[in-house]
């Protein structure tokens, strides 16, 4: 049994091979991703229930404000000729969002996963490529590599390259290093507590050495910043990216 470089549990490995994509496992990050999916599912089919056209309801009102935010942020960054990417880019968000804050209620993030990152920057890069070859054609995309000089062409397929794999590493990096701080500062203050405690003597020092008084509070001060705010930050991070790369690839 295979676990990944985030150390993501297998939870189920089918038991025969399927055709070409050999053995197939379930593992914490997909059952974790499927949460996402129908948390974000649930949130816009509550969101969108009972539109109405005068007297709406502050439920209708978010909902739009959360399309009018979307439509600023894709046609702002990328012009109006793009519009039809608004559903792929306000998904991306808040996919990347609400996998980032799941960690809040006791789950393992998916995207503390390399492989969930990596997914949505192949994505992005098959459509910067289609941008890039949709502009200059098939034989424009490849001359490309060979400016300003031909010598320089592999570090420009290098630099090709490099695209997905900084934006995947970006995004995972942070949110890994986010919840390993978290889980050391809580067992740090859990041993902290251990020891302070057992200082008291008799039975209530065993008593109180055994609960992680210092580890309440404290751990959710900091997950205000590595949880909410890096969360957030490094899903906008990653939109504003892809928004900008695709764009520029359509300018040739």
């Amino acid at each position: 049994m295979n676990v990944d470089i985030s150390g993501a549990k297998i939870f189920y490995t089918f038991p025969f091979d399927f055709p070409i994509l050999g053995k197939l496992s379930i593992s914490e990050t997909m059952v974790v991703s499927w949460i996402v999916i129908a948390v974000i599912t649930g949130l816009c089919i509550w969101l969108t229930r009972d539109l109405k056209v005068e007297n709406i309801s502050k439920r209708q009102a978010l909902a739009e404000m959360i399309v009018d935010t979307a439509n600023h942020f894709v046609i702002g960054n990328m012009g109006e000729k793009f519009s039809y990417m608004i559903p792929f880019v306000s998904a991306l968000f808040a996919t990347s969002v609400v996998s980032n804050l799941i960690s809040l209620i006791g789950l393992r993030s998916p995207t503390a996963d390399l492989s969930t990152e990596a997914a949505w920057a192949v994505i992005v890069f098959i459509l910067i490529t289609y941008q890039k070859i949709k502009a200059g054609g098939v034989g424009g995309y490849l001359k490309g590599f060979t400016q300003p000089i031909p010598l320089l062409t592999p570090f420009n397929i290098l630099s090709e390259l490099a695209t997905p794999i900084s934006m995947a590493c970006r995004h995972f990096g942070n949110i890994l290093s986010g919840l390993v701080i978290d889980t050391l500062i809580y067992g740090a203050l859990a041993v902290a507590s251990s020891a302070l405690l057992g200082l008291i003597p008799g039975i209530v020092g065993n008593v109180l050495s055994k609960i992680p008084i210092l580890s309440v509070g404290v751990p959710a001060i900091t997950g205000v910043y590595f949880d909410w705010f890096s969360g957030c930050m490094q899903a906008f991070i990653f939109c504003m990216l892809t928004t900008m790369y695709i764009a520029n690839a359509a300018e040739g």
